[in-house]
């Protein structure tokens, strides 16, 4: 899969459907063309079709997307298919415009593990990498558009492969670029109050999602998301909770939860702090419900400064087999 290999451990948001999933011999030389240095009828032909796949999309024409796929996309097709769907209101009418697209070439040779492709002039506007795991062998363009809709600012990039003379849909990634009209520069300059005033989980969280919003694909870096990640770096915290590190939450009565994940999570116009914990099993909703409630009143008791943030928070308890129950409360709510 296409991964930023830098960042993406803390990554909740990103919108990740691409299927290239064979291990491959690695290329000797990969090599990348940004716009301006591809030859005309190349760049005309990638903008082109993903202005065509773009326009079954706002059509929530699945059929004709699936179509255009290659094949192990279109074999596992549903996941695309339910955002087509659900955003087919949002992008009907809208005018995509082309920020920027790229041509990579992996070619065949010894195993392809991970390919590194550094694209456009150093020091200039152009300049792109991306870091792709277990890709194939072949030659690639990548086109993001950017939409003004109803519903904000989008950002949709669209991965194709060359198969024969046809470009084909290989990735489709649609996410937005504000959260309650607020974008990038905004939750980076909230980010930097909150640095300023010690608050460094809400400082933390706040550029994890100005760093989201900036980046259009997890898997790419450009100068402006390399400076905002080395900006970031000063106040990351040391004691995030992950699977092999829980945080002991200690609840009221006695109780006391595992948390392993914390996260913001925009949601509309609305950003959620975002909790998973350890429980072996969540089938008893009502259970599961009066437990989330319990987390919830105890991490924003354990952090208050999440009031100041947050809309809300929603907590989730999660099986070993990552079966999941989540409940969702509005922070205003929160006793």
């Amino acid at each position: 899969m296409f991964r930023n290999q830098k960042r993406r451990s803390h990554k909740p948001l990103a919108l990740l459907f691409l299927l290239l999933t064979l291990v491959l011999p690695r290329a000797v030389a990969e090599t990348c063309l940004s716009a301006s240095e591809m030859d005309e009828p190349t760049r005309s032909a990638l903008e082109r079709t993903a202005r065509q796949f773009f326009d079954y999309a706002s059509q929530g024409d699945v059929f004709d997307l699936k179509q255009a796929a290659i094949g192990s996309l279109a074999a596992n097709f549903a996941s695309i298919e339910g955002v087509v769907v659900d955003q087919k209101p949002i992008y009907a009418g809208a005018q995509p415009t082309v920020r920027a697209s790229y041509l990579l070439e992996a070619p065949s040779g010894t195993p392809l593990a991970r390919a590194e492709f550094l694209c456009g002039v150093w020091a200039t506007s152009s300049w792109a990498s991306f870091a792709i795991n277990n890709l194939p062998s072949g030659r690639y363009g990548v086109v993001i558009q950017d939409l003004s809709t109803r519903k904000g600012k989008f950002a949709l990039t669209m991965v194709l492969r060359q198969e024969g003379g046809a470009w084909k849909l290989a990735g489709y990634y649609s996410k937005p670029e504000e959260v309650d009209g607020h974008d990038s520069q905004w939750f980076l300059t909230k980010a930097r109050e909150y640095k300023t005033k010690g608050s460094r989980l809400n400082a933390w969280f706040y550029y994890l999602t100005a760093w989201d919003l900036a980046a259009p694909v997890d898997f790419m870096s450009t100068r402006a998301l390399d400076k905002l990640s080395d900006e970031m770096d000063s106040v990351r915290p040391a004691d995030l909770p992950t699977g092999d590190h829980p945080l002991a939450l200690a609840a009221s009565g006695g109780r006391s939860y595992q948390v392993i994940y914390l996260s913001a999570l925009p949601a509309g116009n609305d950003l959620h702090l975002l909790v998973k914990y350890r429980m072996a099993d969540v089938s008893n909703t009502q259970q599961m419900f009066d437990e989330n409630m319990a987390v919830i009143r105890a991490i924003v008791g354990r952090y208050p400064e999440f009031r100041e943030a947050f809309d809300g928070v929603v907590a989730r308890a999660t099986e070993p087999s990552g079966r999941d129950y989540g409940t969702l409360l509005a922070m205003k709510d929160v006793k």
